[in-house]
């Protein structure tokens, strides 16, 4: 097993850093907040009293944090510092540009870094069953694969850095709209006099049918149990799909791409945080339409 540095232990960050303490890895994990740092410890984790001292000859450098602009910060700070047999690994969820500046930094350093961005919310990261978007070379990948694995159920090579950040606001864009039609759909067949129920069993089963549907229904008590169930609370905060359909339009923008739908979703959840629904689950934005 390998001594790995884990930088950033919030929600996701702290559930990541345990199961690869759970593998056998030497987790040497460092953030700003004190009870995080208690938390990784009781998980297995080895708390460091900064950055620097967590990366001191780790193999691996995994960083889980907020934003680009961390993340670059944290790069700048840290890459003159690891050693230079390390892989570097960006967790985060950030813009392909600041992505690409971190890896070209890295390159001139003579280290190997990738993007591999995450799916699957706080209940995979705890559970280890996260699905991983790896944007890198492909030696890069090879390197980074096996701890990924550790944290995840699958591991996808996506490209060249950036790469993984390209699919993961992608993906995201797609499904933010795909949620937000899925609570229109349900509403509209409410007030057609359809029960929910009823018109799950049909949509689920036609050509209607979409994860959004079928595995997270914005509707209580219809299919499997879902943050619906317990009050919008949990699963995927509407703050970080706000944050991520923002990313998306940014990207699109840049790309010269025409993306109507993904817009209006963003503008939607931009309604729903300023409501001061940030941190519920984002399904719950079928409420701000029923009303």
């Amino acid at each position: 097993m390998a001594r790995v540095a884990f930088i950033g232990l919030g929600n996701m960050g702290g559930g990541m850093a345990a199961n690869l303490a759970k593998k056998g890895h030497d987790v040497r994990a460092f953030d700003l907040s004190a009870d995080a740092l208690t938390r990784a410890e009781a998980a297995g984790c080895l708390p460091a009293e900064s950055g620097q001292a967590a990366v001191e000859g780790a193999e691996a450098v995994i960083t889980m944090l907020p934003a680009g602009s961390h993340v670059e910060a944290v790069y700048d700070d840290l890459v003159g510092r690891v050693a230079a047999t390390a892989i570097l690994i960006d967790c985060s969820t950030i813009d392909v540009d600041t992505v690409k500046r971190v890896a070209e930094r890295a390159r001139e350093r003579g280290l190997q870094a990738v993007d591999a961005p995450v799916s699957g919310g706080i209940a995979a990261a705890n559970a280890g069953t996260l699905t991983f978007m790896v944007g890198g070379s492909d030696e890069a990948f090879e390197r980074a694969e096996s701890y990924l694995a550790d944290m995840g159920k699958a591991v996808i090579h996506a490209g060249g850095n950036g790469a993984g950040q390209a699919a993961k606001i992608c993906n995201n864009m797609l499904l933010g709209a795909e949620m937000v039609a899925t609570c229109e759909a349900f509403l509209l067949a409410q007030k057609l006099g359809l029960d929910p129920q009823r018109f799950y069993d049909i949509a689920s089963v036609s050509s209607g049918q979409s994860w959004s549907m079928t595995s997270y229904c914005p509707v209580p008590g219809v299919g499997p149990e879902t943050p619906a169930d317990r009050g919008y609370q949990g699963g995927f905060a509407a703050a970080l799909m706000l944050k991520d359909l923002r990313l998306a339009m940014e990207a699109a923008k840049s790309a010269g791409a025409d993306t109507p739908m993904g817009a209006r979703a963003a503008e939607l959840y931009e309604r729903y945080v300023e409501a001061g629904e940030g941190g519920s689950d984002f399904s719950g934005i079928i409420r701000m339409l029923g009303r």
